[in-house]
């Protein structure tokens, strides 16, 4: 073990630590040495989304320590920005092994700085909490969640006064907060508890009639209120809400997936909790199938996240991705807003960088403002905040499976989501159509839109520096082809500009940096590279589109869409 992990070690030793911990520490001296250095040879970063990482002792690791330090340092900067003034904070969690104790941790560390805290009584959707801050009238909040991940994992999401996840310059004046707390005495563990206070049904009410403000056709709810809909919420917070949510639009005939019924952070049926994975669906699709339901819906631990399963145009149960549920979302408001004459000549839909081109055109042949933003929510709450007063915020989304509906909310919500999917099913029901049957109408209207993406992950000390490798090498020399079609663009929105590679003619990219790389191919197929900003993983999404010439011709088409995909990632030695 190098000196500068021994001395990061020894100051947890001897320093004001408990002695659970410090026991815990000479215990992986002796038998887990090399697992002690990754607990320790760095500080767990706070990033521009808050903390997340596996659950442990540590300063590489989530634990009582690195919670409180992180809610110090945004205890200060709140004090920084409002001075003497009340703050209020909300604070919420979800199903995760320790999130309780995280949100109490975070409460009391709060509270001590003389900061009005409200906590909710129990677990809660991560959404809510993003409610709670604006109906409350909030400066700021936390949620202790670390959404997807695996069971080892947990996070701590900070938001600030307008539900949204922090953006600039917020993001970095609370990391430089946090960072300036390098000794745990620093931070106010006690002594405000009288500032906590409870939330509970009178919030969830208050959502619950916020969301059912969003429905457009309960007419059609009522006539089709015995829509088969088997729900799951994967061991998370979504039991909470979505089956009252779902009773509140009409719905009677809902079945709960009960042996993913129960909050458990241990997540005891399934490997990843989360609704993009097949294997995570799995159970639900059986009882979906064995129900001959219409429609299955899957949210995530901290119920952000919602996948949808529908029978397909043969009559076999497929899973949607987050692309095609996002256009399925887009097009149903756009178009059912303008059906029933509340369309407004102002009204905007935003999307993100890596987020399916089909949702501009979908915005673009019905005349709808649509704006892409960096991947991220806090970045389509950001640009709501910008546009207020000049255009109407209708839904946002991206590919990760995550929706906006309406502006009462500054985060992805799966139980909004749920909500309108079971409505636009029950839409189309009434038409005598599946959402597979719509999707493949607007596949014929707008244009065969087909994404994918894999995720590579590199774990321990030199995997972030490997990413940053592929990254660099990426920037410096673009592939001048890929799958045999000439790269035309590069977009590079850390160094905020685009290329064309043929010209080279260079723009400006008026967004805020990010490490992202896209490239585009002359044929209109779009590469984008990015790493997490959450998990030691480098993301790539694949995006490649033709014309439907007819609904026979869908099954061709999508297997050549399918398999350009495959040869894509193997020109790039991706596989």
């Amino acid at each position: 073990m190098n000196a500068a992990i021994q001395q990061k070690v020894n100051q947890w030793l001897e320093g004001n630590y408990d002695a659970e911990t410090k026991a815990a520490i000479r215990e992986m001296q002796n038998t887990k040495p090399d697992e002690l250095a990754d607990a320790f040879y760095r500080n767990l970063e706070f990033g521009t989304g808050g903390l997340r990482g596996i659950m442990g002792i540590g300063t590489n690791r989530v634990n009582k320590y690195t919670i409180g330090m992180a809610t110090q340092g945004f205890a200060n900067y709140l004090r920084k920005t409002y001075g003497d003034a009340t703050i209020k904070v909300a604070v919420g969690h979800d199903s995760r092994n320790n999130s309780r104790f995280f949100a109490e941790t975070t409460a009391k560390v709060f509270a001590a700085n003389g900061i009005q805290v409200y906590l909710f009584e129990a677990l809660r959707p991560t959404p809510e909490l993003s409610f709670a801050i604006r109906h409350l009238g909030c400066q700021g909040g936390v949620v202790c969640t670390a959404s997807h991940n695996p069971k080892e994992y947990n996070g701590y999401k900070a938001y600030w006064n307008d539900g949204g996840q922090l953006v600039p310059p917020h993001d970095k004046n609370v990391i430089r907060e946090v960072e300036a707390i390098t000794d745990v005495n620093e931070v106010k563990w006690e002594g405000g508890e009288a500032n906590i206070h409870l939330l509970g049904s009178d919030m969830d009410e208050a959502y619950i009639n916020m969301v059912k403000s969003l429905s457009v056709y309960p007419d059609v709810i009522a006539s089709q209120q015995d829509l088969k809909i088997v729900y799951t919420p994967i061991h998370g917070t979504g039991i909470t809400l979505v089956p009252k949510v779902l009773e509140r639009f009409g719905f009677t005939n809902v079945t709960i997936v009960t042996e993913q019924a129960t909050p458990d952070g241990n997540f005891p049926t399934v490997v990843y909790p989360n609704p993009e994975e097949s294997e995570t669906m799995s159970m639900g699709l059986q009882k979906a199938k064995a129900l001959d339901a219409d429609i299955l819906l899957g949210t995530d631990p901290d119920a952000d996240r919602v996948g949808i399963g529908v029978k397909n145009h043969k009559g076999e149960w497929v899973l949607m991705n987050g692309n095609q549920t996002a256009v399925l979302a887009f097009a149903y408001l756009i178009e059912a807003r303008k059906s029933k004459g509340i369309a407004k000549p102002n009204d905007m839909v935003i999307s993100t960088i890596v987020t399916s081109a089909m949702i501009n055109e979908v915005a673009k042949q019905n005349g709808v403002a649509c704006y892409n933003v960096l991947t991220g929510f806090k970045w389509i709450a950001e640009l709501i905040k910008e546009k207020a007063g000049q255009e109407n915020y209708v839904i946002g989304g991206e590919e990760s499976f995550g929706l906006m509906i309406g502006d009462q909310i500054r985060d992805k919500d799966a139980v909004s989501a749920v909500a309108l999917l079971c409505e636009m099913a029950a839409y189309e029901k009434s038409k005598g159509r599946t959402l597979f049957d719509k999707m493949i109408e607007l596949y014929l209207q707008y244009g065969f839109y087909y994404e994918n993406l894999i995720s590579i992950t590199k774990k321990g000390m030199n995997g972030q520096q490997e990413i940053a490798d592929m990254m660099e090498a990426y920037r410096n020399q673009p592939p001048a082809t890929i799958d045999g079609d000439q790269v035309v663009e590069l977009l590079d929105y850390e160094l905020q500009q685009g290329k064309n590679l043929l010209t080279g003619e260079t723009w400006a990219i008026r967004l805020p940096k990010s490490n992202v790389l896209q490239f585009i191919t002359a044929d209109g197929s779009k590469i984008s590279a990015r790493p997490s900003g959450t998990e030691p993983k480098i993301k790539f999404y694949f995006s490649v589109n033709t014309k439907l010439a007819s609904r026979e011709a869908f099954d061709e088409t999508y297997a050549s869409l399918e398999a350009k995909i495959k040869r894509i990632i193997a020109d790039m030695h991706l596989a």
